[in-house]
């Protein structure tokens, strides 16, 4: 469907000059919002394609982005729980609880990324370790230097180090 440049598109609230494209730069919600608008109405010639492309992959980034995220949480909470049982809160039971389920959500969105806690446990695991030794005031020395959990354990809804 070809438009001429001086036709306007309603896009949400927002009045869509064709003349008059926001700068990706400039105003990113607009310009957001401009080149969905120009994909779905086939004005194909208009879209700024390398930005374009290069959001579509900061999307699937940002689902590894959350997993690292969710992953190194969830091994503080359980570095915690096997290391402090002393000081064991329902808070950090919670925590666990709730990564696994936000980790497993985001696979279920994004199959492809079913392997990618265990690829990236190493990394995951030292942040998680650091943020414990943190929280906890324990010496560094407390915690083991590598994951003493398989990939398995973590995600496992059941699991938790050193019992209930």
């Amino acid at each position: 469907m070809a438009h001429s440049v001086e036709m306007r598109y309603i896009c949400g609230m927002n009045k869509i000059d064709l003349k008059h494209l926001a700068g990706y730069q400039q105003d990113f919600a607009l310009w957001s919002a401009e080149q969905a608008s120009l994909i779905r109405s086939g004005t194909l010639n208009k879209v700024d394609l390398e930005n374009v492309a290069e959001e579509i992959e900061s999307v699937g980034n940002s689902e590894r982005y959350e997993i690292d995220s969710r992953m190194e949480i969830l091994l503080q909470h359980l570095l915690k729980w096997q290391f402090q049982p002393a000081k064991r809160k329902n808070g950090w039971k919670g925590s666990i609880v709730e990564q696994r389920i936000r980790i497993a959500r985001v696979i279920k969105r994004s199959p492809s990324l079913h392997n990618y806690p265990a690829e990236n446990l190493e990394g995951s695991f030292v942040i998680g370790r650091n943020a414990a030794v943190t929280d906890t005031q324990l010496p560094e020395a407390t915690f083991p230097e590598t994951c003493p959990y398989t990939i398995e354990q973590i995600l496992d809804p059941d699991f938790l180090p050193g019992g209930n």
